[in-house]
């Protein structure tokens, strides 16, 4: 998956919204925006800048995402950077997804 599409699709989760929510927010069809998330489409410059607004941050801290950077180059911070960042952000994912499975299981009456 490109490194762009995961970014806008965990910034999303980590600030707990839902397709639905962020869509309407941002003025666009939910469908489009789980295109973009699911890798299915590249984002426009306009998109971008929606998504800039909602999570009041820059346009170019989301375009760090999508940087081409040379591959050739062993160790560039940069690549290092964004890969620890999407790392990290996976990571938080996937306890929030665990926590949400655990208080679900300990809601459930036995049977």
């Amino acid at each position: 998956m490109n490194t762009l599409n995961k970014a806008l699709r965990l910034l999303r989760v980590f600030n707990d919204k839902t397709l639905s929510k962020l869509a309407g927010e941002m003025g666009i069809s939910i469908g489009y925006l789980s295109e973009i998330e699911s890798n299915k489409k590249t984002p426009s410059l306009d998109v971008i800048k929606r998504y800039a607004k909602v999570f009041k941050t820059k346009e170019s801290s989301i375009l760090f995402f999508a940087e081409k950077l040379d591959i050739n180059k062993r160790n560039n911070f940069k690549d290092n950077m964004r890969n620890n960042l999407i790392n990290f952000l996976e990571t938080i994912e996937k306890i929030e997804i665990n926590e949400k499975k655990a208080i679900s299981n300990r809601a459930k009456p036995p049977l």
